[in-house]
């Protein structure tokens, strides 16, 4: 017998991620940005101050995106005046990225506003629960051995 929809983990994760999208995208309309530019130019802020000057291929892996998207996206962030895309010397034919100094600043207020809204979604179930939960969701690779238990 299948599950009913409201008992449907799938079902349920969908309007969970719809509802965490709506809510990020309320406070990221404001400052001008989408959810994955938000993602790209924080990795990009957050690679920089880690004193790495990532190249699109290495951005996307960090952020876990498509790589012609990210290169689609990283265009629109750079006409946004956010971040610079300049030729690698060592690779004419990969950009490698930095944060302008608008990039710096919308960073960390976005950021911030995205951690606020994150504490208010996830506020009913305690982070060590959800983080541990949402790390294995993410990467089942890790810890899935047969001799880790899986709780």
């Amino acid at each position: 017998m299948p599950l009913s929809p409201g008992e449907s983990p799938g079902l349920l994760l969908w309007h969970a991620t719809l509802r965490w999208q709506r809510d990020l995208a309320a406070v990221l309309t404001p400052l001008g940005l989408t959810h994955v530019q938000f993602v790209l130019l924080a990795c990009t802020w957050w690679l920089n101050s880690q004193g790495e000057h990532p190249n699109q291929l290495t951005l996307a892996r960090q952020a876990g995106t498509d790589v012609k998207m990210t290169s689609q996206v990283l265009r629109t962030l750079e006409q946004k005046g956010l971040i610079e895309r300049d030729v690698d010397p060592a690779d004419t034919r990969a950009k490698r990225l930095r944060v302008t100094d608008a990039g710096a600043d919308l960073a960390p207020r976005a950021v911030a506003a995205v951690e606020l809204a994150d504490a208010r979604f996830f506020q009913p179930v305690p982070l060590a629960e959800a983080v541990p939960l949402l790390r294995r969701l993410a990467h089942p690779e890790a810890g899935t051995s047969p001799s880790t238990p899986r709780s």
